[in-house]
């Protein structure tokens, strides 16, 4: 691995911040699919002993994020378009679920969500991009008044993000044209239509879905990085 990863400020909690700034990596490409890296590498670019690193590793593991390589250290385990086109089938189910119950509860979301989110489609700070809409579908989740939705939501989003940071590295289109349905949603629920709100999230997420799988493919045919 060459690529140098950010420093982690030695705390208590300091092995949720090694394992924080591993899966931001692999977001955003930092620690592409297929990189291999060993726990000493890790440890010593972030200025940290081992043993966080290694309880880190763990976790991405448990995530599917990692995966063994071949003789000594771990590899980023390789996106395939069929595994995220899955993930969105559920992503999908869950978030017109949110949007429905967050609009019986006509729910009025903080515009400045809205607001960052086409300001940072603007630039380049592709982490912000990703945390931006995140937060988007997490306000919903939160709103909807069924923590259970959150939490199922966790177990795919830590993979999606690692679609959209695929996705938007080769791709400045179509940013813009997101958070306009994402305010359409939005307004859907704070006018307590859920059954628009609903029928707009499918469509968000069917959009989404499709097109990531096509800008995955061609990503990755284009690094030839094709895996069955």
């Amino acid at each position: 691995m060459t690529k140098k990863l950010q420093r982690v400020q030695a705390r208590p909690d300091y092995v949720d911040e090694v394992y924080k700034a591993l899966v931001d990596a692999i977001s955003d490409g930092t620690m592409a699919p297929g990189v291999r890296f060993t726990q000493e590498e890790i440890a010593e670019q972030m200025h940290v002993s081992r043993s966080p690193v290694l309880q880190a590793i763990r976790l991405l593991k448990k995530d599917g994020l990692v995966q063994d390589a071949p003789g000594k250290g771990v590899l980023v385990t390789p996106l395939t378009v069929a595994s995220i086109s899955n993930l969105y089938l559920i992503r999908g189910a869950l978030d017109s679920l949110a949007a429905k119950m967050a609009a019986e509860r006509r729910h009025r979301m903080d515009p400045n969500i809205i607001e960052n989110g086409r300001r940072v489609a603007q630039g380049k700070d592709l982490k912000a991009m990703i945390d931006a809409d995140v937060a988007f579908h997490h306000d919903i989740y939160a709103a909807s008044g069924n923590p259970l939705i959150a939490e199922s939501a966790q177990v795919y989003w830590v993979h999606l993000r690692r679609a959209m940071g695929t996705v938007l590295q080769s791709s400045a289109s179509q940013r813009q044209s997101i958070w306009d349905e994402h305010a359409a949603i939005a307004n859907a629920i704070a006018e307590g239509d859920s059954k628009r709100a609903g029928e707009l999230s499918d469509i968000h997420t069917t959009k989404a879905r499709e097109y990531l799988a096509s800008r995955l493919d061609e990503y990755l045919g284009q690094r030839e990085l094709r895996y069955p």
